[in-house]
């Protein structure tokens, strides 16, 4: 096969890559620099120049990406189909079977997953609970993500005294049965090859060229493994981004990648630094932002691309300005070209709320849509038997979440003497017939139940989202879903308070309870079909190796992205890598979002922008929203006020204000309602109103205009 054709298309620095042979090889491929398109290329250049696609190893992370790789090399390269090109766990999986005895292992063995993982725990340690169990998977997986057996100081993993002996007990066990689990499948093959010299020396003897895709994203363990299979005669090449290591939760060691030339010495490293995909100041402002960060060995993406528009920084009022924002740029142009960006997957509650209401088909990426999540379900349907005490459907799904005791039988005993539809009175009149433990708990059950519905009666709670709140709290399903792992339980929990910061906008009446249910029943059932032409709602994280034409970076506050203030360096620098990845998804243009103000826990809080924000030197962006007038200090109050120190709210200056405390306003879009505070803040008169729906806004006058009216006392 003739690849000069296939070569002359390269530029300079992807040639240099693919043409490179002896030392070992970094390819830091910066987003949108073709690095795909370069190791196919590679790997059909060396079977071309004789090398035996026998002796080729190519590895990555997912089924997709091994697929893409295999086919795009065979299509360059029929000789390609022989090379073996899989996920690290597939080639794990592959090297086990072929040698399972050396291992203790039968040849058709199984391999489990999470939760094969927690029901073998389960088994061996029937004394704790589900939730517990979980925990000490999660951390039997973490320690093989470490590359650490239960004879190794498992101190990364945490301190747990118990947990040496638990990760013992469960390997033995797993071995006793003859099956694996994910984490062995990079463990027990790194073991293999450093510890049985002659299966160790037949592998690296077979595969002399071992190439790795997307290497940020590689752990501990597959580090250690890629060492084990290759030796000073080995051709060791590895491509990825520095600035894009993005997944440190999953246990991704950025080190790895930087790390590569102290780990292969004599290591060669090519910067493929010419983008493809985005406009100039796109990239100048994914630049300015990554550039920051220590621990990245360095390059600065270029393109012949046009300029483009310059990236837009929009400074508004509150969420549902960034919504209202949001809305007109897809207006603009095609939805099905733009994404919607965000930190966290309980930020698409708003868009999805305005956009089922404004019939814009969007489409959701990477998760279920917000009114489907599972605690978000159970939070409604403990609000539903709130309201509706003669619900069983709700009831039937609270009951005995989280553990309880009160199984199945229990309930029907509970439902057959629902005679009148107060379920409360049955679960009362159903404990004489249960056994002492059961009744027991579904007495407690009835109490809390009882009470969540006599503080909404005796008006304990102002706002809808403290009485949703403590319900959540004394029903056990706070602390149910904030126990699941690290991540899950994470974005669980910011759920929960999106639900909330919903609820935030009722009063926590009997009437503003109804309201609020009946406002989700209409936009959880309402249906589209979200077609070609949708706009996609997706995390910063699932963006990783997508693009867009435009894309709209929102929640761009201090404490939402960067999710916290007080991040320790390595955290804050994977922060600023994930505002790379999301500003390099865009092609042609960029929009970022910050907000005034936003609901907290149900309650309007003051906010600042995102320190990512002041990064960008402000002759790269343009300002849009009633609050970019230019670019200030995080430290500082207004966005716009340059350098300054916080302004803080000054009541007493607020006294001339035209909107005194009590008079009567209209607002077109919230009615009438009664001033309750005004406040001069960073310079501007902000206006607290209370309005006769029972909601709560804020309003700066300059911008949101509110009308005097009479209102009667």
């Amino acid at each position: 096969m003739d690849t000069s054709s296939v070569l002359s298309g390269l530029n300079e620095t992807q040639k240099a890559a693919v043409l490179h042979r002896g030392a070992p090889l970094l390819i830091l491929a910066g987003a949108g620099s073709g690095k795909t398109r370069v190791i196919t290329i590679k790997i059909a250049h060396l079977i071309a120049q004789g090398v035996d696609p026998r002796s080729i190893l190519a590895v990555t992370f997912t089924n997709k990406a091994a697929n893409e790789m295999r086919e795009r090399a065979a299509q360059l390269h029929p000789g390609a189909s022989q090379a073996m090109i899989r996920t690290f766990h597939s080639f794990g999986a592959w090297l086990l079977r072929r040698n399972a005895a050396a291992v203790g292992l039968p040849r058709e063995f199984s391999i489990y997953d999470d939760d094969d993982q927690v029901s073998l725990l389960g088994t061996l340690y029937p004394q704790y609970t589900k939730q517990v169990v979980k925990g000490y998977a999660r951390a039997i997986s973490r320690a093989k993500d470490f590359g650490l057996t239960p004879e190794d100081d498992l101190s990364p993993v945490g301190s747990d005294s118990e947990f040496p002996q638990i990760y013992r007990t469960y390997t033995d066990n797993l071995r006793k049965i003859g099956n694996v689990d994910f984490g062995d499948l990079i463990l027990l093959p790194q073991q293999l090859l450093a510890g049985n010299a002659a299966i160790g020396g037949r592998i690296r003897d077979r595969f002399r060229i071992v190439l790795v895709d997307e290497y940020q994203d590689s752990n501990i363990a597959q580090y250690k493994l890629l060492q084990s299979l290759t030796d000073s005669y080995s051709y060791v090449c590895v491509v990825g981004d520095d600035d894009q290591s993005i997944y440190r939760f999953r246990g991704a060691e950025v080190r790895n990648i930087i790390d590569f030339p102290e780990h292969f010495p004599g290591t060669d490293i090519v910067r493929l630094e010419q983008n493809y995909r985005s406009t100039g100041s796109i990239l100048q402002v994914a630049h300015a932002v990554v550039s920051r960060n220590q621990g990245r060995l360095g390059k600065q993406l270029w393109t012949e691309n046009p300029d483009g528009s310059p990236p837009v920084i929009a400074h508004l009022f509150d969420q549902d300005q960034e919504v209202e924002y949001c809305t007109e740029v897809l207006m603009q142009g095609s939805p099905g070209e733009t994404a919607i960006l965000y930190r966290t997957n309980a930020q698409s509650r708003a868009f999805e709320t305005a956009f089922l209401r404004g019939g814009i088909p969007y489409r959701i990426v990477g998760t279920l849509r917000f009114y489907e999540r599972e605690e978000v379900k159970d939070a409604i349907a403990l609000l539903r038997f709130t309201a509706n005490p003669r619900d069983p459907i709700s009831l039937a799904r609270i009951i005995n979440k989280p553990a309880r005791g009160i199984g199945k039988k229990s309930v029907e005993k509970i439902l057959e003497r629902a005679g009148d539809g107060d379920l409360l009175q049955a679960m009362r009149a159903a404990i004489p017939h249960l056994t002492t433990r059961s009744g027991g708990a579904v007495e407690k059950c009835r109490g809390m139940l009882q009470d969540i519905i006599g503080d909404l009666g005796a008006g304990k709670h102002e706002l809808l989202s403290d009485l949703l709140h403590a319900a959540l709290m004394a029903s056990g399903l706070w602390q149910y879903h904030r126990e699941q792992d690290e991540v899950a339980g994470l974005q669980k929990i910011q759920n929960l308070e999106e639900l909330e910061n919903a609820a935030g906008m009722y009063p926590a009446t009997t009437d503003g309870l109804i309201e609020f249910l009946e406002a989700i029943e209409l936009d959880s059932g309402a249906q589209q079909d979200a077609g070609e032409d949708a706009v996609t709602l997706i995390t910063m994280h699932n963006t990783k190796g997508l693009e867009f034409d435009r894309v709209i970076i929102t929640g761009m506050d201090e404490g939402i992205f960067p999710r916290e203030s007080d991040l320790d360096p390595d955290s804050l620098e994977e922060e600023r890598r994930l505002f790379y990845v999301a500003v390099t998804r865009a092609r042609k243009e960029l929009h970022m979002t910050t907000t005034r103000m936003r609901r907290v826990h149900g309650r309007i809080v003051d906010t600042s922008p995102s320190r990512f924000l002041y990064e960008i030197p402000r002759d790269l962006v343009e300002f849009a929203g009633a609050y970019s007038p230019g670019h200030g200090s995080p430290a500082g109050g207004s966005f716009g006020s340059p350098g300054g120190s916080p302004a803080g709210s000054d009541p007493a200056a607020a006294d001339n204000s035209p909107y005194p405390r009590g008079c009567g306003v209209y607002h077109d879009d919230y009615g009438s309602g009664r001033v309750v505070r005004s406040d001069i803040k960073d310079g501007e008169l902000v206006v607290l109103v209370q309005f006769e729906t029972g909601r709560t806004a804020r309003f700066l006058p300059a911008y949101s205009p509110l009308e005097r009216i009479s209102i009667d006392d």
